[in-house]
């Protein structure tokens, strides 16, 4: 388990990038934290670091929101967000994450507790942000993520 400080927003996503550099095609990152912890911050990093097309924000309402790569041979990016799904598996499973788990990477806001069946190979990221605004990523490696570089 490693931590990293945050001071500003724009440095949740600048973690976020340089993640976003070393992911790959099966990936699956999840999530966690209050509201305004940086999840979407963080996730906004993460595309740049792919280089994903589209405007990446929290996608509440319509629970998941497809980026595909600039480049061909890319790798496309699906942002989920679980907070509507209240825990309920059943709804995660008609999402069909597993096949996008495949090509795609996965990050999951609000995905603790929820989506780590998908793969046990995950890297957790848990994003607080304290009383005097610092954020901090407490980054919690699974399966395979153990032995693979983190931007730390």
């Amino acid at each position: 388990m490693k931590t990293v400080e945050l001071p500003l927003v724009t440095d949740t996503e600048e973690f976020g990038r340089k993640l976003g550099e070393l992911v790959r095609a099966g990936d699956l990152l999840l999530l966690a934290g209050p509201l305004g912890a940086g999840k979407t911050a963080f996730v906004r990093g993460l595309a740049r670091g792919m280089g994903v097309q589209g405007r990446v924000s929290s996608p509440t309402f319509v629970v998941a929101r497809v980026h595909e790569p600039e480049q061909a041979g890319g790798v496309r990016l699906v942002h989920v967000d679980a907070y509507r799904l209240g825990g309920h598996l059943d709804e995660l499973d008609d999402l069909d994450l597993d096949t996008d788990l495949v090509d795609a990477v996965v990050a999951v806001e609000w995905g603790e507790g929820v989506a780590e069946r998908l793969n046990e190979d995950h890297l957790l990221i848990r994003l607080e942000r304290g009383i005097d605004d610092v954020r901090t990523a407490q980054l919690v490696p699974h399966g395979e993520w153990v032995d693979r570089p983190l931007p730390v």
